[in-house]
């Protein structure tokens, strides 16, 4: 019996361990132009970005976007990625897409696997590790694709994530980009409009001095409010208007 659950401990410690994520060189030399000037350019007729002022330029930063389409995966490095911030990008996504091509694309651009029902501690240690490297790290805090323009209930793995690299390092100065994605259609097809907004960074050693608990719920509402500010009534004005 206690051989056996030596076993599973070891085992699960290996899927533990097996988390990981890397960028390709070669890849992201060629994907990231395809994307930025033809792919994104030829389907969408208009993407106005906003706030890139607000990018740390070195700290280790949670990239908190809303989540509204599968296209915010080439969204994002559009509006924050290496060609605007000078840094790459790793992503959390959901275990069902890393499979197949896609999920071959996805490994090599950075991307690593998460349960979003049952995140499991692989996971988490591998976005705990890669911020302590001051990497840009992104987690859709809503946890799924919402085709509403509004916000929605956030996890608080974002806050939880950020708030144990802060006590692990204390003076890691790790930050909390808040983006709001908007686009003209729940279904965006050939030449729709989107709106990038980009918020001032939450810091995360303001929210350190309760407990976790506390101190995560704390977070995840003030990122809550960060991207209901950044979500304006004429936004949808903007996205209907033949002028964006």
């Amino acid at each position: 019996m206690n051989q056996s659950l030596s076993s599973q401990q070891s085992l699960s410690k290996q899927k533990s361990d097996s988390i990981d994520s890397h960028v390709s060189p070669w890849l992201a030399r060629l994907l990231y132009p395809l994307a930025r000037y033809l792919v994104l350019p030829v389907f969408f007729s208009k993407i106005e970005v906003t706030g890139q002022e607000n990018i740390p330029k070195t700290e280790p930063v949670i990239v908190a976007p809303t989540h509204r389409s599968r296209w915010d995966a080439m969204i994002i490095p559009f509006a924050v990625g290496r060609l605007v911030s000078g840094r790459d990008l790793r992503f959390m996504v959901s275990a069902n897409e890393v499979k197949g091509l896609q999920g071959w694309f996805i490994r090599r651009m950075g991307g690593f696997p998460v349960d979003t029902e049952r995140p499991g501690i692989g996971s988490v240690r591998h976005s705990i590790k890669l911020l302590h490297k001051d990497e840009m790290l992104v987690i859709f805090p809503e946890g799924g694709i919402y085709r509403e323009n509004s916000v929605h209930p956030l996890k608080r793995g974002v806050a939880r994530i950020a708030l144990e690299v802060e006590s692990e390092q204390p003076g890691s100065e790790i930050k909390i980009l808040p983006i709001s994605i908007k686009y003209d259609q729940p279904y965006p097809s050939w030449g729709s409009k989107v709106i990038v907004e980009i918020g001032s960074p939450l810091n995360v050693a303001d929210y350190l001095g309760d407990s976790l608990r506390q101190s995560s719920q704390k977070l995840t509402n003030a990122l809550k409010q960060s991207l209901e500010k950044l979500h304006k009534v004429e936004d949808e004005c903007r996205l209907a208007s033949s002028e964006i």
